[in-house]
């Protein structure tokens, strides 16, 4: 029987992975923002959702794929905190800066990184997740059992709004 393996592995993202997520980062959004979000958004929005977070890098609930050559192919996870430190909610968690190389998409890699991070929060207890899905990545989220609460405006930094989707899915 043929090896039926993924040619990359899900692993728990490091502080050194940063330069590694950074670059995924800025390669990706860009590319694969630019058709559902005007220039005018991109050019305040972009330079502050493109960098990596280091708290996430070291939470131990976010995770990276890396190719069998060493490559970051995607990232993302979870975390029981609301992103911009929102209040809790118990038994909620938040899916977080997911991202896939724009050379690699549909090869498995979102979904990867979406099961790791479903199967992890079932086991710390977590009964739904919460995302703050682009207006890009609305599909693949529903593709992943997440339903549409309708559309929000995420404040980035004081007098930049981002457009998103409110989406969650129980566990």
């Amino acid at each position: 029987m043929a090896d039926v393996s993924p040619p990359f592995v899900i692993r728990p993202a490091r502080p050194g992975d940063l330069a590694a997520v950074d670059a995924l980062l800025a390669r990706a959004y860009p590319a694969l923002l630019k058709p559902d979000y005007p220039p005018s958004v991109l050019v305040t929005a972009l330079p502050l959702i493109s960098r990596a977070r280091p708290e996430l890098l070291a939470s131990g609930t976010y995770y990276v794929a890396q190719a069998e050559d060493g490559a970051i192919l995607g990232a993302g996870g979870f975390t029981a905190q609301a992103p911009g430190g929102a209040a809790r909610r118990p038994g909620l968690g938040h899916i977080r800066h997911v991202v896939t190389d724009p050379h690699q998409l549909r090869r498995g890699i979102g979904a990867a990184l979406m099961a790791r991070s479903f199967a992890e929060a079932r086991g710390a207890g977590l009964a739904a997740l919460a995302c703050q899905s682009t207006l890009t990545a609305e599909p693949f989220y529903a593709a992943c059992g997440f339903e549409r609460l309708g559309r929000i405006t995420v404040p980035l930094a004081r007098g930049i709004d981002f457009p998103a989707i409110a989406m969650q899915r129980a566990l």
